[in-house]
């Protein structure tokens, strides 16, 4: 049976000609994600592009692969502390989204800092004050930290 153009260009797609760098390219080997998946061929072009996403689709579809790529190669272009915000529903789903980034940014050092609810302000506070480059967060926390944590602020933010 023969595969018609689409079929076989969506099987030989890989990172690299989405347009990632080597080391994330790399890392997503190391994570076992051989070839992208149909969010992340949609999406990645267009946010290394430096154009806004609004992605839509399943569990387990690698959205979260879909937008912390591009975000990651802008970091490495233009290195900065309180490079991205992250807004999530759940603390959960916050922690979920740092075990992303923290895996597909360990080799270029990447720090996260996840803000929920239910945790202690005051650790969250000094892992504030070591200004990670991404800060994922539920958003009355967030709210909270705006408001009461000394001079933490989103200001230098390129990515929500």
């Amino acid at each position: 049976m023969a595969m018609d153009t689409k079929e076989k260009s969506d099987k030989e797609c890989s990172f690299k000609d989405l347009g990632l760098v080597d080391v994330l390219c790399d890392a997503c080997k190391q994570l076992k994600w051989n070839t992208p998946t149909k969010i992340q061929k949609e999406a990645i072009p267009v946010a290394l592009d430096g154009k806004d996403i609004i992605g839509l689709a399943e569990t387990g579809s690698g959205k979260t692969g879909a937008f912390a790529l591009p975000i990651l190669q802008a970091l490495l272009e233009n290195p900065q502390r309180f490079f991205a915000l992250v807004l999530t529903p759940t603390r959960e789903l916050a922690f979920q989204i740092s075990e992303q980034f923290e895996a597909l940014g360990a080799s270029i050092g990447v720090k996260c800092a996840v803000i929920v609810g239910g945790m202690d302000m005051v650790t969250q506070a000094l892992s504030l004050a070591r200004k990670p480059h991404i800060i994922i967060a539920t958003p009355g926390r967030l709210v909270d930290h705006l408001e009461n944590t000394k001079g933490f602020n989103l200001r230098a933010l390129k990515f929500l």
